[in-house]
């Protein structure tokens, strides 16, 4: 009896370590959704930025109140938000996984992530271009 309990205090030690590593992964997602909604907004807001400037210098520029960076800017803070729940599901999936001891990796939020990223890069090289 003595020798199960002393099992399962080391084995819940040895899981603390690893509950912590996942909570700071979780919290590295989180940090990574809310620079994304950060982007998101300043992005939606620059063109109102730029219409406030042309303003301020005396000039007149034609900036479309709701163009394509508005559009983006809603876009960014949608997907940060989609990517901060999916986090905590993943935490939380993880979680159960550790206690279980049955732990398979997931690349769901990792390849939303990079497909997100590459269109979001795609997307700003073509609009750059286009505004040259």
């Amino acid at each position: 009896m003595a020798k199960i309990t002393e099992e399962k205090k080391a084995t819940r030690i040895r899981n603390r370590r690893v509950h912590m590593a996942n909570e700071r992964t979780f919290l590295a997602w989180i940090r990574t959704s809310i620079g994304i909604m950060a982007f998101g907004f300043v992005v939606e807001k620059f063109s109102l930025f730029v219409k406030q400037l042309s303003y301020f210098l005396g000039k007149e520029v034609v900036v479309p109140s709701r163009g394509y960076s508005s559009i983006f800017g809603i876009f960014l803070v949608g997907l940060g938000a989609l990517m901060g729940l999916l986090a905590f599901i993943r935490y939380k999936k993880v979680e159960k996984q550790i206690d279980e001891d049955t732990y398979q990796p997931s690349i769901i939020l990792d390849a939303l992530l990079t497909i997100s990223i590459l269109a979001i890069g795609i997307f700003l090289i073509i609009y750059l271009i286009h505004s040259i």
